[in-house]
């Protein structure tokens, strides 16, 4: 459905991408991830039309966006970040004019907008002047704004951003109901709302694609042995002496990230600890397998962290 192949971009001086490249195929649903500055927003936007890229290509259904980018724009419905809606006008007159101008014919228009003011829950806001609207209101008309063209690939740029939780809870039931007839690229800073609707992650760092894959193909690729252990009255001295205990950090709860050595099996170390806190008296209340969490491997591709470690 799309494919980006080793996109660049230069502002001046600043090389904001450097090669990125993913797919997405038809009715996948792509959580778009990097830290401020990565070139989320840039590769969007070229994606999108908006800008052109210095080197490196787009395609949207097969249609080369540089080439023909007013077939491509046809195909995608656009939710930026900060939402542009015409405050003034009444949520139906809106949706109206905005089918209008992505060429949706007039006798199609009423029927169109009716059924995305449906699709996102709108039936009781259609008469209400958007200003009036909550945000998270707002946020459902952006979408059904980038549904109205009836594209079949959405980009969805911060969808839950100044939401509050009961806003974000609804707009997440929406992304994953559209999910079942759109493919989605959803680009957001929640990691925990990634893994709830997205089947494949894409993270972009320094203008890069440094990981392409499904949650879990994440989590095991960079899974490492590790412990979490809370045990009163020790250091992490005394526990990196223990068998098979590499590396002890103390994390802000008062527990203790142990990261195993190499090639030593997590039951061997839990056994280690068990014995000294018998034999030492140590007040151990919690000893259990540290799961790889995809919030550390964001870290570690973004920023150099250590998988294994808690944040």
């Amino acid at each position: 459905m799309l494919v980006v192949r080793d996109l660049h971009k230069r502002y001046g001086t600043l090389l904001a991408l450097q090669g990125v490249s993913f797919e997405v195929g038809a009715g996948e649903v792509i959580g778009f991830l990097g830290p401020n500055g990565a070139g989320k927003s840039t590769t969007m936007r070229i994606v999108t039309g908006y800008l052109s890229a210095n080197r490196g290509w787009v395609t949207v259904d097969g249609i080369d966006a540089a080439r023909y980018p007013t077939e491509v724009r046809k195909r995608i419905g656009y939710l930026p970040e900060s939402t542009p809606l015409n405050l003034d006008m009444r949520v139906d007159e809106y949706l109206l004019f905005r089918a209008q101008l992505k060429g949706v014919r007039r006798r199609e228009r009423r029927a169109r907008v009716g059924r995305v003011i449906e699709r996102t829950g709108l039936i009781e806001r259609t008469r209400q002047i958007i200003r009036t609207l909550s945000k998270g209101y707002r946020q459902r008309v952006g979408i059904a704004d980038a549904m109205v063209g009836s594209p079949q690939l959405l980009i969805l740029d911060e969808p839950t951003i100044g939401l509050d939780p009961n806003q974000i809870r609804e707009v997440r039931r929406l992304i994953r109901e559209l999910a079942e007839e759109h493919t989605l690229l959803i680009s957001t800073h929640i990691l925990p709302e990634v893994e709830q609707v997205a089947d494949r992650v894409v993270i972009v760092a320094n203008g890069r694609t440094v990981a392409d894959d499904t949650v879990q193909g994440l989590i095991e690729s960079h899974q490492r042995p590790a412990l979490v252990a809370a045990i009163d009255g020790v250091g992490a001295a005394d526990l990196e002496r223990l068998d098979g205990i590499a590396r002890a950090s103390a994390l802000d709860d008062g527990r203790f990230a142990l990261e195993l050595q190499q090639g030593v099996e997590s039951k061997r170390a839990q056994l280690a600890v068990f014995k000294a806190a018998a034999e030492r008296g140590w007040a151990l209340t919690e000893l259990a397998p540290q799961r790889t969490t995809l919030e550390q491997i964001f870290s570690e591709l973004t920023q150099g962290g250590r998988v294994g470690e808690v944040a």
